[in-house]
């Protein structure tokens, strides 16, 4: 009974596809009557009967996807003016008549529903075996505003919007080049959401160009809402903690990368763009490291590598050095543990996993609440929280200083994918550390560095390029060197054009 009730809208469903794929009749009533069985009880989409010169026709949009002032003034206007009958064909109304900059022919009433559905508006005349579908996409949208996970003391100001042609307009804007491709396609049985595939023509490998179309052409599935179900879809190793495709809100960042050999896939209804491929190295570096001087960058490189060792290990290594080797403290700082410890009830592992799994809980908190209720929220919780705990005897006041030392550490993370990953990584290693000292986080480690010298992402190492070594490329991962030192493109995304033509 069950799989007969499932069968039913698969089955009315093949119907409706098998009665869309007929062409467009000459006859206006019988394409308006499939169309409206179609739409049946869609109340914005908005059907408009006039006559264009002694033929009856029909204009069908969606309304709030479409600019109304823009339909009323370069369509319904003219085709209300004046015309002979003689001239109502397409090729008279699409160069005489209608002054919309895009105007298309659609034959099939399948191809005329995606339109009407991707925000397209049709003409329909009677007698005319063909739909005439013309651009007037419109409606509410964000404007273009700076980007908020990726903010920067010195760069651009711009971020991308949800909306696809203008993300495709700023990237344009930086790179004003006839090799930037683009390519679109549709994804998702029933959203339809556009996807463009950006890249270098020449700079690009084209086998890679390739993979990533390949990759998406196999995605089967019924809606891509965000950049993140292709993400998951197409990344190599989707069951890894590490991301493995950079996204980013900044155009400038996508303009770099797609200089220097990389794939860009920016989605419809989403500010986020993925690049791809990607190393570890990338997720460490922000934007800003390109627009300050090379000293200051080598230093702010330089913090975040300590940093995220701190995120990842001072909470397991206190755990291993509390409770297995207090001879590696000395002894004045050991005293002094111990006699905070003396009240507290639970072992440290115990103890940090209390404190970091509250500091969580107010970070996830601060986000999700409105902005100026969250920040309060977050930073008097930890410390009335952390204050409290340390008065009641939970924890100790050692504990709370590590803790607020890692959580610090791990928004020195310029990438958000790649710290909550670090921070969800820092629950095994204290598991370990909890279990046997350094040596478990000795084996923790070599599980995290095995394991990263295993991912790729599309065919590129992903510790490249330090592992597989390739010391020309070192020049911008532990440093940044000054720019007329940067002549040569990555060689991991770029063999055959690799020289900058920029340098001399």
């Amino acid at each position: 009974m069950k799989n007969k009730e499932q069968d039913a809208p698969q089955k009315d469903n093949k119907k409706s596809e098998e009665k869309l794929n007929i062409d467009v009749s000459s006859n206006l009533h019988e394409n308006m009557r499939i169309l409206k069985e179609t739409f049946d009880k869609c109340s914005d989409v908005v059907i408009r009967s006039l006559k264009v010169g002694e033929n009856p026709a029909s204009l069908m949009y969606i309304d709030g996807l479409v600019d109304n002032s823009s339909i009323q003034l370069h369509a319904i206007h003219r085709l209300l003016s004046k015309i002979e009958p003689q001239q109502v064909t397409p090729e008279y109304l699409e160069e005489q008549v209608i002054s919309i900059n895009k105007v298309v022919e659609a034959t099939k009433l399948d191809d005329v529903t995606k339109q009407i559905l991707a925000g397209n508006t049709i003409l329909f005349v009677d007698s005319m075996a063909k739909a005439m579908v013309f651009n007037a996409r419109g409606g509410e949208t964000r404007s273009v505003s700076e980007p908020e996970t990726e903010t920067a003391v010195r760069g651009p100001r711009e971020g991308f919007t949800e909306n696809i042609r203008v993300n495709t307009s700023l990237i344009r804007n930086k790179i004003k080049s006839s090799r930037l491709k683009i390519i679109s396609k549709e994804v998702g049985t029933e959203t339809n959401t556009n996807v463009d595939i950006l890249y270098m023509d020449g700079l690009a490998e084209q086998s890679l160009v390739e993979e990533v179309e390949k990759r998406i052409d196999q995605i089967q599935i019924d809606g891509i809402l965000e950049s993140g179900y292709i993400e998951e879809l197409i990344e190599d190793s989707p069951s890894s903690f590490f991301p493995q495709i950079q996204n980013t809100e900044r155009p400038d960042t996508v303009a770099a990368n797609l200089l220097e050999g990389r794939v860009a896939i920016l989605v419809s209804g989403t500010p986020f763009c993925l690049i791809l491929p990607t190393t570890f190295w990338q997720f460490l570096q922000a934007s800003e490291d390109y627009y300050n001087r090379f000293h200051i960058s080598i230093f702010l490189r330089w913090l975040r590598f300590i940093f995220i060792l701190i995120a990842l290990l001072l909470p397991a290594l206190y755990i291993a050095v509390s409770t297995y080797h207090p001879e590696m403290i000395p002894s004045n700082l050991l005293y002094s543990i111990a006699a905070s410890r003396e009240s507290i009830p639970f072992p440290a592992f115990v103890e940090a996993m209390i404190m970091e799994v509250a500091f969580e809980a107010l970070r996830e908190a601060g986000i999700r609440l409105p902005k100026p209720v969250g920040q309060a929220v977050s930073i008097l919780g930890a410390l009335v929280i952390g204050q409290a705990a340390v008065q009641a005897g939970i924890v100790s006041a050692p504990m709370v200083i590590i803790v607020s030392l890692t959580g610090i550490a791990s928004f020195t993370i310029p990438r958000f994918n790649m710290a909550i990953s670090i921070r969800l990584l820092r629950f095994p290693l204290m598991l370990l550390a909890g279990m046997f000292g350094l040596f478990g986080i000795v084996l923790g480690l070599l599980f995290i560095i095995t394991h990263l010298c295993k991912l790729r992402s599309f065919g590129v190492p992903y510790l490249s390029p330090l592992a597989p070594l390739t010391v020309k490329d070192l020049k911008d991962v532990f440093i940044r060197v000054p720019w007329w030192k940067m002549n040569s493109r990555p060689n991991q995304t770029n063999k055959e054009n690799a020289q900058r033509e920029s340098s001399s």
